[in-house]
């Protein structure tokens, strides 16, 4: 007779076997997720998202006063940055040039030289900048690895808890926001040392937490009130137009909850306050001055198509062109990543922009007045605020606007294009899910190929070996095709998870 196995005093073998017993996919969704975009992280180099010449130096003179390190030149009002972090985008707006032309500027840490390029006037809000800051130092490739790691782990980790606050009716619409929205440009901003890694995250989680907010009660609702707040402050502390975006969400949670009821009123009080503290970020913000005037002129990149248009004529040439700066958050149109010279294959915006298409279709299947309300605003200001501010400007489409901008609102429209009413929510079968799983899965791993080729080997070398013909990398064990195959396998497997359990009653119904 075979002796029973003891278990040892601390109860640990149960308690391992209990967790495996138990063990859920589900779980290893955020390291998958982190593993995914640290990828991204990697794929490109110091100053590589657009005017990061800009934002890197407004970074490092935000923790330092204009006497010390970042001095100001009192004829010129400009200020003393380090030459490495103005000059890293030396390959800017040259496909064809890897990030080794910047190796140069980082010999010595020291060498710094006069610029007007950066926050130094209230451009920006100054949150970002100032929390980026704190993590500043003279090796400026570990420092940017850094904040964006930062970056990611805020994103994954504001995710998650909105996963595990939020009502399981509600949980389904956080992925669907994320999921059809991310691939590729919010994958390659949410991981970089731009602003707008903050706008995306802040305003795509505001919303739906501050929803939740309004339909829990207890620990659920304070936590969820505390998660808007942080989200809302991400977004207004990183750009203007994100303040401005928060409180339109603002007004959709409340088009989605209003009750004529004092208890609904007394929770309108927290987003009431935010709101007015966005709009003080906003006005705070040289960017308020879009509002009268656009953003004017000269930018690389520009199709310089106003010029030969009346004020008619760059109306009517705005409303109808307007799309193409939707189609550019899937790199379509001729938007492209980077300082607008990283070209994305065709097969990345087909597969991105299908999925989007047909998932927030599918997702308008069930809907309601107020949801009907608040997809229809979301689309009007989606059209009609770019061609204002393009007209105001006297741009066309092409210049100045650009998708990145719009990008945040996609991710709420996409939401409550999704969003369940009562207790019906979006179904997919499981062929549609492995089709949603495939293309993005796909068109996540081109474009990051893609991305990648073009910093370490230039656009005009072919080859899917990124080994190769290495002429730029970072300093680590880790090589370029590496990097890829890891952020391919992690950003599939994540797919595969998050789909099932989008899929799975228990988990989000």
């Amino acid at each position: 007779m075979a002796e029973p196995v003891v278990e040892s005093a601390t109860g640990r073998p149960r308690l391992v076997s209990r967790f495996v017993r138990g063990f859920r996919p589900l779980w290893l969704a955020p390291l998958l997720a982190v593993l995914a975009l640290g990828a991204w992280a990697l794929a490109s180099p110091l100053g590589a998202s657009p005017d990061d010449d800009f934002h890197l130096a407004s970074i490092w003179c935000a923790q330092s006063s204009p006497e010390s390190t970042c001095a100001v030149d009192p004829e010129t009002g400009q200020r003393s940055v380090p030459v490495a972090l103005i000059r890293a985008p030396c390959f800017a707006h040259q496909p064809n040039e890897t990030a080794a032309c910047q190796t140069p500027f980082f010999a010595d840490p020291a060498v710094r030289a006069f610029t007007d390029r950066g926050n130094f006037f209230n451009n920006y809000p100054p949150v970002y900048y100032a929390t980026m800051g704190i993590f500043a130092s003279d090796n400026y490739l570990v420092s940017a690895l850094v904040m964006r790691l930062i970056n990611v782990l805020l994103f994954v980790g504001i995710t998650t808890v909105l996963f595990l606050l939020l009502p399981l009716r509600r949980r389904a619409t956080l992925l669907w926001a994320w999921i059809i929205t991310l691939v590729p440009l919010g994958l390659f901003l949410v991981a970089s040392n731009n602003p707008s890694s903050w706008a995306i995250t802040g305003v795509g989680s505001a919303w739906l937490a501050l929803l939740g907010y309004f339909e829990t009660t207890g620990r659920r609702r304070v936590g969820l009130g505390v998660a808007f707040v942080v989200a809302a402050l991400m977004a207004a502390g990183a750009r203007g137009d994100a303040a401005i975006y928060i409180v339109l969400s603002i007004g959709i949670v409340a088009v989605l909850t209003f009750r004529p009821e004092r208890t609904w009123w007394r929770r309108f009080i927290l987003p009431a306050v935010v709101g007015v503290g966005a709009v003080l970020f906003y006005l705070g913000s040289q960017q308020s001055g879009v509002a009268v005037g656009g953003l004017g002129t000269g930018q690389s990149g520009s199709t310089d198509a106003a010029g030969a248009l009346g004020s008619f004529a760059l109306l009517a040439y705005n409303v109808l062109y307007v799309p193409s700066l939707w189609s550019g958050i899937f790199t379509g149109s001729g938007w492209t990543l980077g300082w607008f010279d990283t070209e994305m294959p065709a097969i990345v915006f087909f597969a991105a922009s299908f999925v989007f298409a047909g998932v927030v279709f599918a997702g308008l299947r069930r809907t309601r007045w107020r949801k009907t309300l608040a997809v229809v605003g979301l689309i009007l200001v989606l059209w009609l605020l770019p061609v204002y501010v393009l007209v105001a400007g006297h741009n066309a489409v092409g210049e100045n606007v650009q998708p990145r901008y719009l990008l945040p609102l996609f991710v709420v429209l996409a939401g409550v294009a999704t969003l369940a009413v009562r207790a019906s929510g979006l179904r997919i079968s499981v062929a549609q899910a492995v089709l949603v799983a495939v293309a993005l899965s796909g068109a996540q791993a081109v474009a990051l190929h893609s991305n990648l080729r073009r910093y370490v080997m230039g656009s005009d070398v072919a080859g899917f070996n990124l080994d190769e013909r290495i002429e730029w990398w970072w300093d680590l064990p880790i090589s370029p095709m590496g990097v890829w195959v890891i952020g391919t396998l992690a950003f599939a497997a994540l797919m595969a998870i998050l789909l099932k359990a989008i899929a799975s009653p228990h988990v989000t119904r």
